[in-house]
């Protein structure tokens, strides 16, 4: 995992109020404190903006808002994982479990997971 990456998620982990977090000091603690629902609309707050910054830059040939956004979205999908108390590593290691799997062989494979999880 990149050296930002674990700082990131390190500077995350102690801001949650089991940690110490501090909501009245830090954006990450008043996010913790409000609960998944807060962070969640957040991500989907940013998601929306991401795709936004790349429609725009179709238009404009501006890359930059997207690269923006794009952190954004990162940086708050880091802080759902450890209100999950998951980490980054846990999503680099399900990339890498995929690498070199088609897509659509991928999508069949967990349909076909789900279908012997329900007995069908």
């Amino acid at each position: 995992m990149s050296t930002t990456l674990q700082r990131l998620s390190a500077v995350i982990e102690s801001r949650k109020l089991a940690n110490g977090g501090d909501p009245d000091t830090s954006y990450v603690s008043r996010l913790f404190s409000k609960g998944d629902d807060a962070i969640l609309k957040k991500i989907g707050e940013e998601a929306t903006e991401t795709v936004m910054a790349a429609k725009d830059a179709r238009v404009d040939g501006d890359t930059s808002k997207v690269i923006y956004e794009c952190a954004d979205l990162w940086f708050h999908s880091l802080i759902m994982l450890a209100q999950f108390n998951l980490t980054p590593q846990q999503v680099l290691d399900e990339l890498g479990r995929r690498e070199g799997l088609s897509g659509i062989e991928e999508k069949a494979n967990r349909k076909l997971i789900e279908r012997e999880k329900n007995g069908d």
